[in-house]
């Protein structure tokens, strides 16, 4: 039987604290060998997937993850819902670092990776309703969460996903503010469309660990790293809280 709930974790969250390992799991896909091996595991007794989106040792950039070969293996092995965890910089005011979001819409700035499962192969083409890319349902579970712990969190806001792995000009910052977005981030696309094409529930949640180019007094990476483990304390405290409901 599967374990029906993963976290995929990004830059912060190679590991998972507290995960007592059972199996580790080389999935073999149709579209080549995921990013790391799959942990299945524990936390309070409870089963959970957990997939290191960039490697074990953090080693494969945004543009060059596997992101169909990520999500197939979960999707083969049982898992339901994902939980993506995401490192963004913050573009308006509300999304100041260390603060956690729960973003409920995309825009895709991403270019050459492979979007979708649908290569040709089969005899339909799949379109996939993507007005509302993260499960509903899935990010009132968060929000709920995060309401009862007291986080600072924020409860939507659009992501803006760029190529990577460099970071953003100016420009492009001022750009995508004009676009709508409130986050940018490297990962979120085609993460969260191909969930879709396998019918995973898929939601984010992205932690501020800097602000967006301009936008801050300071040098960017000094930031990043003043900022980020506070972020991920809260993270955790949000996960211990969500894996005993959505690990069942």
């Amino acid at each position: 039987m599967g374990v029906p709930f993963a976290v995929v974790g990004g830059t912060g969250l190679d590991q998972l604290p507290g995960l007592e390992i059972t199996e580790r799991r080389t999935v073999q896909t149709p579209y080549g060998d995921p990013s790391s091996p799959i942990s299945i595991g524990e936390i309070h007794g409870h089963q959970l997937v957990f997939l290191a989106r960039h490697g074990d040792d953090h080693r494969i950039p945004p543009h060059q993850v596997n992101y169909r070969a990520n999500l197939w293996a979960l999707h083969r092995i049982g898992v339901k819902r994902v939980l993506a965890v995401a490192a963004v910089g913050g573009i308006t005011a509300e999304m100041r670092p260390a603060r956690l979001v729960i973003p409920d819409q995309i825009i895709d700035y991403s270019w050459g990776r492979e979007h979708s499962f649908a290569d040709g192969s089969t005899a339909h083409v799949q379109h996939v309703d993507f007005s509302h890319p993260y499960t509903p349902e899935l990010r009132e579970k968060f929000i709920a969460s995060a309401r009862a712990l007291k986080l600072d969190v924020v409860e939507s806001g659009v992501y803006g996903c760029t190529q990577g792995p460099r970071l953003e000009s100016i420009a492009e910052i001022r750009r995508m503010a004009r676009d709508g977005c409130d986050l940018v981030g490297m990962t979120g696309m085609p993460e969260a469309g191909l969930a879709r094409e396998l019918g995973l529930d898929y939601a984010c949640c992205a932690v501020v660990v800097n602000w967006a180019a301009g936008l801050g007094s300071g040098d960017i990476h000094a930031e990043i790293d003043a900022c980020i483990e506070q972020g991920m304390a809260g993270l955790r405290r949000l996960l211990e809280k969500l894996i005993p409901e959505l690990a069942v």
